[in-house]
């Protein structure tokens, strides 16, 4: 297998989840791969949909797993498995309610937060050690509960911050694809 780099994106699959703060990962992955004009195609085997992609001479796969937010592990682990992926090439994007709407924190390796998505990724690929991208989508209030929030939509007053959210994440992928990790945290992590 030529060497390539895998983006997962979670998610909910479904008109109902679309453009909710829970699929962050997904508005993201969908972003890369308009800009980089490639059509997305529904991967049964992997239980995701894929987008194979070409970014500054690097192969990419771009992927938002199908099986729901709890589940999104059963999905990475068939793509690792299948394309014989070593951690370092994996980097996984989440929604994070303890950063703000408009902060964006990639690290190579780390807890899940509770993060339910996380939490499948980890026990499917066996290993803490793999990039992730939290994207801040804040929360209401101090509660531990916050589904409601999670499942509800970016609001208009949200629209113009997290289009600039996502631009400057995308760009911050594009460099870990290129640069590497180091340099894709150092020059994009933070406040928008």
């Amino acid at each position: 297998m030529e060497p390539m780099h895998l983006i997962v994106g979670l998610g909910n699959p479904g008109a109902e989840y679309a453009k909710t703060r829970h699929n962050a990962g997904f508005l993201l992955v969908e972003k890369l791969a308009e800009q980089w004009k490639a059509s997305w195609a529904n991967e049964r085997k992997f239980l995701a949909r894929v987008v194979r992609a070409d970014c500054a001479g690097q192969k990419v796969l771009l992927a938002e797993p199908q099986t729901f937010m709890n589940l999104s592990g059963e999905a990475v682990g068939a793509l690792m498995k299948f394309y014989q992926l070593p951690l370092e090439k994996i980097l996984v994007v989440v929604d994070d309610a303890d950063l703000p709407l408009g902060e964006i924190r990639l690290r190579p390796g780390g807890g899940t937060g509770g993060h339910h998505g996380l939490e499948s990724v980890t026990q499917h690929l066996g290993s803490k050690a793999f990039a992730r991208l939290r994207i801040g989508i804040g929360r209401k209030n101090e509660a531990r509960e916050i589904t409601g929030h999670v499942l509800g939509k970016f609001g208009a007053d949200e629209a113009a911050l997290l289009d600039k959210v996502l631009k400057r994440a995308a760009d911050q992928l594009e460099c870990w694809v290129t640069a590497g990790l180091q340099k894709a945290m150092n020059q994009f992590n933070g406040v928008v």
